[in-house]
């Protein structure tokens, strides 16, 4: 739940910047792989196989950035309920930030930021499952799981202008509270429902870096690194194009 939790949060995937307008942008974020044995069930279904939890290689969502008085800046993205190899997202990832900036450019962003939604996937019971004999799953009904990521953090990083303030590198440092909720929604063949709670609360530490490149005045392109020491590392690459500036 922590690997999975980790592409979900609303990183700020850029530079910290004096916000020039609105800006629209377009966020892939790589999911880290899970291995067979972390994702194998040992307390609640010894000896069933690992959960389809691999499904998806990335995350995409839209991004939306406006400026507010007093140096704040508000963000937003929703990834709507489109089925894509099984999986349906409905996640919202909310934030605001206040920069303070130098007169040699040097900028310095706190913010806060929250991930709220839910993720729909056949991850206890897929296909497979259900035509293996040996599975408890088989002859079953396809699962429709539930994942509710539940993630509330703080970060601040300081970038630095080069080559003429169009690269933006950054640095920083953020606390995550991740409380993710599991539900199984899985119908055996007896008509028998299982919808088993798994709860965890995670206090997460985390790490992150990127460059921002200013390619044209309204064009801009991002890519960072966010880790968590503890559980894993992830990769963000995002497109931002500003609308008024």
């Amino acid at each position: 739940m922590a690997l999975l939790s980790l592409p979900l949060v609303f990183s700020r995937a850029g530079a910290p910047e004096l916000l020039p307008g609105i800006r629209v942008g377009l966020e892939g974020a790589y999911i880290p792989h899970v291995d067979a044995a972390t994702a194998t069930p040992t307390i609640c279904r010894p000896g069933k196989g690992p959960e389809a939890v691999n499904l998806l290689p990335a995350l995409p969502r839209p991004r939306l950035a406006l400026p507010l008085p007093f140096g704040l800046a508000f963000e937003a993205s929703w990834v709507p309920p489109i089925r894509v190899n099984g999986v349906r997202a409905n996640l919202l990832g909310l934030s605001i930030d206040k920069t303070f900036g130098t007169l040699d450019g040097f900028v310095v962003g706190l913010r806060g930021y929250a991930t709220f939604g839910s993720i729909q996937a056949p991850v206890t019971c897929p296909d497979r499952a259900l035509r293996d004999p040996t599975s408890e799953c088989f002859g079953g009904t396809r699962s429709d799981d539930g994942f509710r990521p539940n993630i509330l953090g703080v970060d601040v990083a300081a970038s630095w202008p080069m080559v003429g303030g169009r690269l933006l590198p950054y640095v920083g440092t953020g606390y995550n509270r991740m409380r993710p909720r599991f539900q199984v929604n899985f119908t055996n063949r007896f008509n028998q429902l299982d919808n088993q709670l798994v709860l965890a609360d995670l206090d997460r530490m985390a790490l992150f870096g990127g460059l921002t490149w200013r390619a044209t005045p309204v064009l801009g392109f991002s890519g960072e690194i966010y880790a968590v020491p503890s559980d894993a590392v992830t990769a963000r690459v995002v497109v931002r194009r500003a609308l008024i500036f």
